[in-house]
């Protein structure tokens, strides 16, 4: 059931969750309807929204656009916009707010996360052991790479994977990167082109976007280039994995590792086709999931608001 806010100014629909803080700010400001997206009473009230606030399941098509006369802009605490239609936004003159970089530090130090799961086998003691077992153990979780002396490779040098690289050369790995934009330049760092950076990369961070031309980026010719033994991670988008071509590498490849928070679809069902795969690792899309990020993220309402403000 939605709850209004009786506030005068524009009638804002939040459809999915939003941090307390910065939606109590907006309510103190707004009309601000709490429905969420699977309710019966939505529609009722979009088609009274000029705002409305989404995040990952809320699909803002041509379809919704038409329950919505009075929409002015769409905000998305977040990054991608995978599920909002901006061409159709842009035909209808609906504004798209999200916010690039909110999330960036959580996601960089989900990837080192992954990057260490990968590269650093470990356990936690729980019981005190003899001596034998105590040498056993040690020896059983010796790791047989550091990061720091490998090369790592980015695909995509933007917000996240920008602080990937640097992040990567603190340790002292050797660090290679793509990116379509030419301007893009990172002291330390080596731009060279996608099939160089696959062939030499020891580990490969995914950190491209969703747009139509990246959908299957990395595909059976990509991971087909990759070394036998490579660490393998997205946080980025699932859509740019080919996820039958990714199980197909992993499963001839044992001595290799992925670990993936981004999938296609999401969430997927028994039919995906990464499941049950011993050197593969899947995560529920957890990159932006710290309280700072999430509260970076939602502050998204002071643009949307600022905007619903303007002539």
């Amino acid at each position: 059931m939605a709850k209004p806010s009786n506030q005068a100014g524009p009638v804002i629909v939040l459809a999915e969750e939003l941090e307390p803080e910065p939606a109590t700010w907006l309510a103190e400001r707004t009309d601000l309807r709490r429905v969420h997206f699977s309710e019966p009473d939505f529609d009722r009230h979009l088609a009274d929204a000029e705002g409305l606030i989404i995040r990952s399941y809320t699909r803002v098509d041509r379809a919704l656009l038409a329950k919505a006369p009075k929409l002015r802009a769409v905000a998305r605490p977040g990054v991608g916009l995978d599920n909002v239609d901006q061409p159709a936004c842009r035909e209808r003159g609906v504004a798209v707010f999200t916010t690039p970089g909110a999330n960036a530090q959580a996601v960089v130090e989900l990837v080192f996360a992954f990057a260490f799961d990968g590269l650093r086998p470990r356990f936690f003691l729980e019981q005190p052991m003899t001596l034998p077992d105590w040498k056993k153990y040690r020896e059983e979780v010796t790791a047989d790479r550091e990061l720091g002396s490998m090369t790592v490779g980015v695909l995509g040098a933007g917000h996240v994977g920008s602080r990937v690289c640097r992040a990567a050369l603190g340790f002292g790995s050797s660090v290679v990167y793509c990116d379509l934009d030419p301007s893009i330049m990172i002291e330390g760092a080596a731009r060279v082109d996608r099939n160089t950076l696959l062939a030499t990369a020891d580990l490969v961070s995914v950190h491209i976007d969703e747009r139509t031309e990246n959908r299957h980026h990395i595909d059976a010719d990509a991971f087909g280039r990759m070394k036998s033994d490579v660490v393998f991670i997205n946080t980025a988008r699932g859509l740019v994995v080919d996820a039958h071509a990714c199980a197909e590498f992993f499963i001839n490849h044992p001595a290799a590792c992925a670990m993936l928070d981004v999938h296609d679809p999401e969430p997927f069902d028994a039919t995906y086709p990464l499941l049950d795969i011993d050197n593969v690792h899947l995560s529920p899309h957890i990159g932006g999931a710290t309280k700072p990020a999430k509260l970076a993220m939602s502050w998204v309402v002071k643009d949307l608001l600022s905007y619903l403000a303007s002539p």
